[in-house]
């Protein structure tokens, strides 16, 4: 089943995230998500630059397709101008992708400035002007395509949980629903309780949203992210599990699985970020009783 018909079904949705190799060939990734193939509804792979090479991400995109995965490519808007844009989605579009992710306000400052509202509405307005000239079946200076480049795309949000939840993050998710957005994908989420509370505010758009779950398999990635990414980011409870556990692995999928099963009556579905854990993805799909073949 395809991304478009699990939302359009309601059901609870399983994506993942593949990192495309940069100067190698993604072959061999592509095969450790054989284990899983049935089991998520898509894999989304983002634009990678490191050290000036730029792996191939739109290949890999290829490559899913021709192994029978639902791909999602992941843009970012910063940076790229229309005809950019454009470019990338008419060469998706080429190799068969019918799924975007796109992240429009990845650049702004933190805070509710009238100059930050200033620069998300002319990003996702660069966006999705050349959307819609594509689904026309035109390009942006009118040119006639063969056939119409239509995508099913998802809006990747950046938000703080709980009771307070900037202004801005609403203006943003009311925008993009506005321009047709499929469904919004949140950064990470391992605190549920909060989560819940953002939820009751971003349920009033009527889109679907799914949570983004990373996998820990140590203490150490938690207080990385505290440390690094944002401060109580990480609950000291998962930490502490981790940290005490006889069994490491094993209280990594259960702390995969709490999250989880607290996310299903919640939202629409996850998206998991494997970080280098692809080979094991199916222990933790098994723990969190998700999809079972």
């Amino acid at each position: 089943m395809k991304l478009k018909q699990a939302l359009e079904e309601k059901r609870f949705v399983v994506t993942a995230e593949i990192q495309p190799p940069v100067g190698g060939e993604p072959e061999e990734l592509i095969r450790k998500f054989e284990l899983v193939r049935g089991r998520v509804d898509g894999l989304t792979v983002p634009e990678l630059e490191i050290e000036g090479v730029v792996a191939d991400t739109i290949r890999t995109c290829k490559l899913l397709k021709q192994n029978r995965f639902d791909a999602i490519y992941q843009t970012a808007t910063r940076e790229k101008n229309r005809l950019q844009i454009q470019k990338d989605l008419l060469r998706a579009h080429e190799t068969g992708v019918e799924n975007l992710l796109v992240f429009t306000e990845d650049y702004r400052l933190t805070g509710d400035s009238l100059q930050e509202m200033m620069f998300f509405h002319v990003d996702s307005g660069k966006f999705s002007s050349v959307l819609a000239h594509l689904g026309e079946g035109r390009t942006i200076d009118g040119r006639d395509l063969p056939r119409k480049a239509e995508f099913t795309f998802g809006s990747g949000i950046e938000s703080k949980w709980g009771k307070n939840v900037p202004e801005l993050e609403m203006k943003e998710m009311e925008e993009m629903t506005m321009k047709g957005t499929g469904y919004f994908l949140t950064t990470p989420v391992f605190d549920v309780g909060l989560f819940e509370k953002f939820m009751k505010r971003a349920n009033t758009f009527g889109v679907p949203i799914i949570a983004e779950v990373m996998i820990l398999r140590t203490a150490g990635m938690g207080q990385f992210l505290n440390r690094h990414l944002r401060s109580g980011m990480v609950p000291d409870w998962i930490i502490r599990k981790l940290a005490k556990a006889p069994d490491r692995q094993r209280a990594s999928r259960e702390v995969f699985a709490a999250i989880v099963s607290g996310l299903k009556d919640l939202c629409q579905g996850i998206h998991i970020i494997t970080i280098g854990a692809e080979d094991k993805l199916r222990y933790y799909l098994d723990a969190a009783r998700l999809k079972k073949l």
